[in-house]
This record gives structure tokens, C-alpha cells and sequence, in this order.
């Protein structure tokens, strides 16, 4: 006889216990009951299930709940489940097995998942799977890796969900030798074929640098979907090919394959780096026609595009705009207002995505610094670093240098100092900000110290690094070595000379009053010289007092920026400091006949240690 009762409006059927006792398959009906909670959302109830019966239920009843657990990432309710497992001495078979492993590692606990990993008696080919994807997700990629080879080792051959998840992992680790390995393995397998192996190919090979490798792939794909349109516009988009993401973009819809959240995710980067305003308006009116604007990815996606294309404007429309801001979204919104000059707004806005519950991530922290260093407010910027220590990313390297920046912007070179020696690792990011620091501060001799230890270190100077080193030896007016690390650059490291670094040079010389070589190194500049070059030789020449000179520079500059003001500015200040108040005349003649005007100074005062206002 049973007994039929509802809950919630559902109709179940219990067995009696005189039922039980006699045929002993009432788990039959309880993994029934349980099932169609789960199906219907009823966790709770099907849990309740569980303490009320006296019995362990069988392993489907077990798996229906822990399925729905890391559905809803219900992590207590999930080791609820386990436990009771454990206390009735239910002997979990590998399947069961395995979907304890994965209900802990997408419930976040990777230590419990790989605690009952370890203790399994046997596994098979989907539990080795589920912990490698797990690791790979939740950024230990090194370990996802290790345990691949225990696999290997242990003689369980991979399948296709094995071998997507070991290939994120060599492009997430940049491991291209790793991934030609596992490439010919899965020649030997038989699964190249796989889409979604192939996919996996494709997205680990543009990772890894190897676009054109990652293209040949691509084009001798069988069958391709969506996803492997969208790992080779990524992958043009993060190799720095944005026309080729963009021409590959248009391929994919005159083929017929219609673009999905993350095309657009992919595609947008593209039009950031090319800083094509135009074509990101025309890629943001096709999101808004497809209904993907309330995508929080896209949405964070058009935030950043429109912030590099140097339209802030339209970056916060579709900052407000969107119905859920996650932590992405307020990051680009704040290095949007950090990067444009515009630190007020940007702290205001970091302030607002701590009220609303977002927490920071190391990316965040590392877009506001820049703008406490942009106002040299240090209160501020300490206030960040206490909840940079609160969040636990004081040993990211990312945001410790992005502290040392700000400190020493803010003036507490010591406090740099201190924070770059408690660094274990430091990379050339690192290296970089603390040559930076004693640079801006003077003392060029130091900067240059770092510079040596670094390369000690065996890591290599990048362009910035260069330009870093170039500019402490301006300040430091060590001519001679500052020639020699500019021609080091291509003979020793291989770098190209960029705009940054002839500036750096006709101010080294300039300022060692060596003006006419300044200029003749203009002159030479096997690229054409731009304004901010001139200008680098104009203020020297307001240092030297140089009038000739400085009326020669002046009338580059006018011709490359006719109206901007500085130039005229600093000519003034020439005449001036040589007593020319003609010269001053016709200066002030030629701005207001070119309609030039000088926008006035301000400065920013902290009131309560947390607001800033400009003051004239």
C-alpha cells in the first residue's frame, strides 16, 4: 500500500513502512520524489527527504540533488548531501564519485574536490576530466596540467572534453611546445576531427602566439560553428591583427553563421585597438538590432571600446545603460575616467561600485591607483592600498606596482622602495615602475642601478623599461649613457625606436644644453618628428634661454598643433626671461588672431581625506 501526498501543488507516492519491511525497494519511489523536487527547483524538500528516511536512498536519488547543487552553486546543501552519504555508509560507485568532484569544484571548493578525487578507488576517464577542467577554471593551470600526465601515467587515454580542457590550459600558461604534443596525441586518438577539439586547437594556438598556425587550423576545419568563429576573431584581436578580426567578423555573417554575445565580446576589442570609433558605433547598432546591449560582456565590452576610442561619453551612456554592472564593467568605466585626466570621477565612481556591492579584483584596483596618482592624493591612495590588503591581492604584482607608481607619484619614494623589496618575483612590470619612480624623482643614478639588476635577473628591458631609463638619465644628465642605451636598444634587445624614445633623447641633450646636436638628431629621425618632440627641444630651449633656436622650434610646433597653447606659453617665457617684451607682444598678436587660449592652472585640495575639488 502506498501512500499519495503533495507538496507544493506536486503529487508523490510513499511507501509505507510495513511496505519496506516487506520488499525493501522503497528507494525506488523515494529516488521518484526526489527527482521531481529537483526537477521543479524544490532542493530543500528533496534534501528534507534525505533526513527523513532512516536509509541511504541509491546513487541516482544522490546524484538528481548534487546536480542541482552546483546548478545553483549551493555549496552547504552539497556537503549536506555528502555527509549524509558518509553517516550511512553508502559506498558511492564512480559515478556518483564524479559528481561529488564536480559539484565541489563549480561550488568553488577545489580542496574538498580534489579531497574526494584522491580517495576515489577507482577512476575513470571523466573523473580525471572533471579535476583537470576544474583546475584549468579556476586558474591553476599548472596543476591541470601535472594531473593530465598522472593520467596519462595512470593508462587512462583522454577523450574530447579532456583533451578542450588540457588545451585551454597550455594557452592560458603559453605552453606551445605542451600543445604540439597534445596536438599530435589527438592526431593518434582520432579526435581532430571534433569540433570541439578542434576549436580548443584553434583558441590554444592564437593563445600561444601562433596566429597563422591557429588560421591553417581554422580554414581545414570539416564542420565549424559559432564558437570557432569566434576563437579566431579572438585570437586576430589578441595577436594585435585588429583589420583581420574585423574582415573575419563581416566573413562570418556573408557565410551565414549569425554573431552570438561573445562574437561581439571578441570583435569589439578589435575596433579598441585600432581606436575605429566609426566601426565600433556601426558594431554597437548591430547589438542593439540583435538584443545583446543588456549582455553584461558585451556590455562591458562596448564600455572599453568606447573608452580607448577616446569617447568617455559614450563609454558611461552604456555604463548607465546597462541592467547589471559586474566588476569588469566597472573597471573599464573607471581606467576610462582615470585615462582621460578625469581621477575625481573616477574615484567617485570607485566609491559607487563599492556601495553596490561589486568587489574589486586585482584589475580594478590597478585602473583606480592611476587616478590617486594623476591628483597626487595620498590619502587616498592609501586608503585604496588598505583595502588592497583587505581583499588579499597585496601580493599581486600587477597592483603592487601599480602602488609603487602611486606612491611615488604622491611623492613617498620610500614607501616604493619598501613595497618593491617585499616583492618575491618582480617581473618587468615591476622592474619597470621602480626604475620609473627614482626617475620622475631626480635620481637618475639609482633608476639606472635597478636597470642593471634587472637585466642581472635575466629579464630584458621592454620599450617602456627603455623610455623609463632613458628619462633618468635626462635628469641625472648622463649623456653618455643615455646614448648608450638608446642605440643598445636595437643592437642589444632587439626593440624598435618609437616616438617615446627620440622625445627622451632631444631632452637628455637639451637639457644638458647641448642644443644644437638636439636638433640636428631631430633632423635625422628616420620617422617624421611630431610635436611633442619639438616641444621637448622648445623647453630646453626656455632652460637655456635660447631665442634663436626657440623661434625656430616654435614654428614646427605651431604648424603640427597651431592651437595649442603650451608652445606659446613656453616662447613667451623665453622673450621674457630675455627681456624681449616685443617678443611677448607678438606673441599674445598671434594667439588672439589664431584664436589660441591659455586654459587657466588648477590644482586639487582633499577635504575629509576623500573629496576633491578643483581649485584655480
Amino acid at each position: 500500500m502506498k501512500i499519495m501526498f503533495t507538496v507544493r501543488g506536486l503529487l508523490f507516492q510513499n511507501p509505507l513502512k510495513s511496505e519496506v519491511e516487506a520488499n525493501g525497494n522503497s528507494n525506488i519511489s523515494f529516488t521518484d520524489c526526489v527527482r521531481t523536487f529537483c526537477e521543479n527547483g524544490l532542493l530543500k524538500e528533496a534534501i528534507h527527504i534525505l533526513y527523513t528516511t532512516n536509509q541511504p536512498l541509491n546513487s541516482f536519488a544522490y546524484v538528481f540533488i548534487l546536480q542541482e547543487c552546483f546548478k545553483r552553486r549551493a555549496l552547504s546543501e552539497g556537503k549536506s548531501v555528502h555527509t549524509h552519504i558518509t553517516k550511512m555508509g553508502f559506498k558511492p560507485n564512480t559515478f556518483l564519485h564524479n559528481t561529488l568532484v564536480n559539484m565541489y569544484a563549480k561550488c568553488g571548493s577545489l580542496s574538498e574536490a580534489r579531497r574526494v578525487f584522491d580517495l576515489m578507488p577507482e577512476r575513470d576517464v571523466f573523473s580525471w576530466s572533471v579535476m583537470i577542467t576544474a583546475y584549468a577554471r579556476h586558474g591553476n593551470a599548472k596543476q591541470a596540467l601535472v594531473l593530465f600526465h598522472e593520467m596519462q601515467r595512470a593508462g587512462i587515454k583522454p577523450n574530447q572534453f579532456t583533451f578542450s580542457s588540457v588545451l585551454s590550459v597550455c594557452g592560458k600558461l603559453k605552453a606551445l611546445e605542451e600543445g604540439l604534443g597534445i596536438h599530435l596525441e589527438i592526431i593518434r586518438s582520432g579526435f581532430q576531427s571534433d569540433v570541439c577539439v578542434a576549436n580548443a586547437l584553434v583558441d590554444m594556438y592564437s593563445k600561444c602566439g601562433s596566429i597563422e598556425k591557429a588560421r591553417d587550423l581554422f580554414d581545414k576545419m570539416c564542420q565549424r560553428n559559432v564558437v570557432s568563429w569566434n576563437a579566431m576573431i579572438a585570437g586576430y584581436a589578441q595577436n594585435g591583427r585588429a583589420a583581420e578580426a574585423l574582415q573575419l567578423f563581416q566573413k562570418m555573417q556573408q557565410k551565414g553563421v549569425q554573431p552570438d554575445s561573445k562574437s561581439f565580446a571578441c570583435v569589439l576589442p578589435a575596433c579598441a585597438v585600432l581606436a575605429s570609433l566609426k566601426q565600433g558605433l556601426e558594431i554597437h547598432e548591430q547589438i542593439r538590432r540583435s538584443g545583446f546591449e543588456i549582455d553584461v560582456f558585451v556590455g562591458s565590452a562596448l564600455v572599453d571600446m568606447y573608452v580607448k576610442c577616446g569617447s568617455i561619453e559614450n563609454a558611461r551612456d552604456v555604463f548607465d545603460k546597462m541592467s547589471q554592472q559586474n566588476a569588469i564593467s566597472w573597471t573599464a568605466i573607471i581606467a576610462g575616467y582615470a585615462q582621460n585626466g578625469k581621477g575625481v570621477e573616477a574615484l567617485k565612481l570607485f566609491k559607487r561600485m563599492r556601495v553596490a556591492g561589486v568587489n574589486p579584483d586585482e584589475k580594478t584596483f590597478a585602473s583606480v591607483l592611476p587616478a590617486c596618482s594623476s591628483l597626487a592624493a595620498l590619502e587616498q591612495g592609501m586608503e585604496v592600498h588598505e583595502e588592497i590588503i583587505r581583499s588579499g591581492f597585496q601580493s599581486n604584482v600587477f597592483v603592487t606596482s601599480a602602488l609603487i607608481d602611486m606612491y611615488a607619484k604622491c611623492g613617498n619614494i620610500d614607501k616604493s622602495q619598501y613595497l618593491f623589496d617585499q616583492m618575491q618575483q618582480p617581473d618587468i612590470i615591476a622592474w619597470t615602475a621602480i626604475i620609473a619612480a627614482y626617475a620622475m624623482h631626480g635620481r637618475g643614478k639609482e633608476a639606472l642601478k635597478y636597470f642593471e639588476q634587472m637585466r642581472q635577473s635575466g629579464i630584458n628591458p621592454n620599450r617602456v623599461t627603455l623610455v623609463c631609463v632613458l628619462s633618468a638619465c635626462g635628469h641625472a644628465g648622463l649623456v653618455d649613457e643615455g646614448i648608450q642605451y638608446f642605440h643598445s636598444m636595437k643592437e642589444c634587445y632587439h626593440l624598435t625606436h618609437e616616438m617615446e624614445h627620440y622625445c627622451c633623447m632631444v631632452d637628455l641633450l637639451g637639457r644638458a644644453g647641448h642644443l644644437g646636436e638636439a636638433e640636428d638628431f631631430i633632423n635625422r629621425m628616420p620617422i617624421k618628428p611630431n610635436a611633442t618632440v619639438w616641444s621637448c627641444l622648445l623647453a630646453a630651449c626656455r632652460i637655456h634661454n635660447d631665442v634663436e633656436l626657440g623661434e625656430r622650434v616654435a614654428e614646427h610646433i605651431f604648424e603640427l598643433n597651431p592651437r595649442s597653447a603650451a608652445p606659446y606659453v613656453l616662447l613667451s617665457n623665453i622673450y621674457a626671461a630675455t627681456g624681449r617684451w616685443d617678443g611677448i607682444e607678438n606673441v599674445r598678436k598671434m594667439m588672439k588672431e589664431r584664436n589660441v587660449i591659455k586654459t587657466p592652472g588648477c590644482s586639487w585640495i582633499e577635504v575629509k581625506e576623500n573629496v576633491h575639488f578643483p581649485c584655480g
